[in-house]
């Protein structure tokens, strides 16, 4: 035959296995700061009086824990899985893919050390001081080597599509990241920016949003169009909808940045640019989640008895309902009321524990047995009792935030007959306090579904054994 002189293709699962491993890991570590600094909020003194505890140095590290360590060596796992069985050929380059894990997992230790110590740039998701800055472009460059090396060299000739938003977010956070970054050092953790006042600010938000739209929105969704017509066994709904999607969505997000400075000192007619592309991208938002959820037709009785399909298909509600609320805030009368509160951080974490969280445990719960030669998860059970664990919490913890911040902006507003305040800052401070607690409540539901999956994750994995997938020559040469 034909087929006879084609070798076969091992895919390079290590690098997967690694980054799996650590997404866990790193997603119990990021959402236990968060837990600590909820506490804080409800209790202050809990950071004992040391600098290094106190709310304003572990916040960013629980941001950039959660979103840089967690949901990025999601990203890099799912990344190198999907791309090697879409295009049927071994990643590019395996000394390169081992060079992004350690690397990646030194950018995190840097930021775990540096952030609690006070260096940072003071930039919203881009807080991390200069060295620490380049060892991430080094790895990202490594990063795009892998994944389009990978894709240049398939053996079948269509790209499948979650590798176009793949694609789009690996490039799209490299120009982010370099172009935020520029900074002039002025020591070995200072440095100053290249930019000045509000021209800073407008790159900074242009950044952060797109840290959203592309890091935590494009690649998840890469994420989706593989995971759930896999899960499911079913093909994507409407794979024409999800090139238009993929277009309308990456053209949309770009602009969307200036909604963040409503009511500052960014020209009132840049502000309106951002509102008016927030608003439009709510179309390819909604576009993507209905796509992903009529998936399912025809197949609705699976999330009956399906556990991981019921993260899929949920973290995808979750992604519908932020991507609603994020255009209506961007509006300016509506902006007006939730600026500056609590809702924002409803809002976020909406987006984040309900879209991003639950798509990532969704996907791993996937793969993590496939990589240790299992059926399944060592314990089904328990990935139930994390869905639901993990979904109280995220209701509990926004449904606090969004009563908390609309209450805070009405006080702010309350006007006497005179003219004068009615409230106090303070007085509005005590008023939140029942729904901090609330938040601390459903921040520690969150965090214990993700102490049951690394339990789950290590019966696994010590149950299994790494195992490297091999597809015949025929396939792959076919």
């Amino acid at each position: 035959m034909a087929f006879a002189n084609q070798q076969a293709t091992v895919y390079n699962d290590t690098v997967v296995r690694q980054f799996a491993i650590m997404t866990v890991v790193w997603g119990v570590v990021g959402m236990l700061v968060g837990v600590i600094i909820a506490a804080q909020l409800a209790w202050p003194e809990l950071n004992l009086g040391i600098p290094w505890l106190t709310y304003g140095r572990l916040r960013p590290l629980h941001t950039n824990a959660v979103i840089f360590a967690f949901g990025g060596s999601a990203l890099f796992a799912t990344v190198y899985y999907v791309v090697q069985r879409t295009c049927q050929v071994r990643l590019f380059s395996d000394k390169l893919a081992s060079f992004t894990f350690w690397g990646w997992q030194l950018v995190i230790v840097a930021a775990a050390l540096s952030l609690p110590l006070g260096f940072t740039q003071g930039k919203e998701y881009a807080e991390l001081e200069w060295p620490i800055d380049i060892l991430i472009t080094l790895v990202w460059v490594a990063y795009a080597v892998v994944f389009f090396g990978t894709v240049g060299t398939r053996k079948v000739k269509h790209i499948y599509v979650a590798n176009w938003f793949f694609g789009a977010f690996i490039l799209a956070v490299a120009i982010l990241h370099l172009v935020n970054s520029a900074a002039m050092p002025a020591g070995p953790m200072k440095s100053y920016s290249a930019y000045a006042g509000v021209q800073d600010a407008m790159i900074q938000w242009w950044y952060g949003h797109n840290a959203v739209g592309f890091f935590l929105t494009a690649a998840f969704l890469g994420m989706m169009y593989y995971f759930i017509p896999k899960q499911a066994g079913r093909p994507v709904y409407s794979y024409r909808l999800s090139i238009v999607h993929f277009w309308a969505l990456i053209f949309t997000y770009m602009w969307a940045g200036p909604h963040h400075l409503h009511y500052t000192a960014l020209p009132d007619w840049t502000q309106s640019v951002g509102m008016v592309f927030s608003l439009i991208l709510l179309a390819p938002s909604w576009g993507g989640m209905i796509n992903g959820i009529m998936t399912l037709s025809g197949a609705w009785h699976k999330l009956r008895d399906d556990p991981i399909l019921r993260f899929l298909i949920v973290s995808l509600s979750f992604y519908g309902m932020s991507t609603f609320e994020g255009p209506m805030m961007s509006i300016k009368t509506v902006n007006a009321l939730s600026h500056y509160t609590d809702w924002t951080v409803g809002h976020v974490h909406s987006g984040a524990l309900g879209w991003v969280g639950l798509v990532t445990m969704g996907s791993m719960y996937y793969l993590i047995p496939k990589l240790f030669g299992q059926k399944q998860m060592y314990s089904v059970k328990a990935i139930e009792v994390h869905f639901w664990t993990a979904t109280i919490g995220i209701v509990i913890y926004i449904a606090a935030m969004w009563i908390a911040g609309v209450m805070q902006g009405l006080m702010w507003r309350a006007i006497n007959a005179d003219g004068t305040l009615t409230y106090t800052f303070v007085e509005s401070v005590k008023a939140t306090y029942p729904f901090y607690v609330l938040r601390l409540l459903g921040g520690l539901l969150y965090l214990t579904g993700m102490l049951i999956m690394l339990w789950n994750t290590l019966k696994t994995a010590t149950a299994g054994r790494a195992v490297d997938i091999t597809i015949p020559a025929a396939v792959a040469h076919a």
